[in-house]
């Protein structure tokens, strides 16, 4: 099976966040859910497992949910679903001819969902999934592009 492109990902609802956040922490990390709620510190998995049923994560337990996950889905989507758009705070680097030619395949694939959608081939959470990867990529780099005069130094990368 293909690895999933997690930059790609576009949650469409709560639930759907929530539960691609546990599939990246197992994907990738290889957390299950009890070994979310132990990072998270909770004591109780029982307690965990009712706020994943229900999309009743407390607020004061969605840092570390994510943190645990190892991907910010829910805090995107909260922020996403309130009409706002969410890039990383680039840091003014150089970038690589990979990084424009990520940037080429994901504006041509907007236009073909645009076209799709046109088409009836498609649906409408779809296509906004889509577009939005796109305008969160074009965002990045204009501001990359601003701060490329004055970059900042890549202290919390690993």
């Amino acid at each position: 099976m293909a690895k999933r492109n997690w930059k790609r990902v576009q949650p469409g609802n709560l639930r759907q966040s929530i539960d691609l956040c546990l599939d990246h922490a197992r994907e990738n990390h290889n957390r299950s859910v009890d070994n979310i709620a132990e990072l998270m510190g909770e004591v109780n998995k029982w307690t965990f497992y009712k706020w994943v049923e229900t999309c009743n994560l407390p607020l004061r337990m969605l840092k570390p949910f994510e943190h645990a996950c190892g991907i910010d889905l829910v805090s995107r989507w909260l922020a996403v679903s309130g009409g706002k758009l969410v890039i990383d705070i680039p840091r003014g680097k150089k970038l690589e001819s990979g990084d424009i030619l990520a940037l080429q395949q994901t504006l041509n694939n907007t236009v073909g969902a645009l076209l799709d959608f046109n088409a009836d081939k498609i649906s409408t959470e779809e296509t906004i999934s889509v577009i939005q990867t796109a305008l969160e990529q074009l965002a990045w780099h204009k501001m990359n592009v601003e701060k490329s005069h004055q970059p900042e130094l890549p202290f919390d990368e690993e």
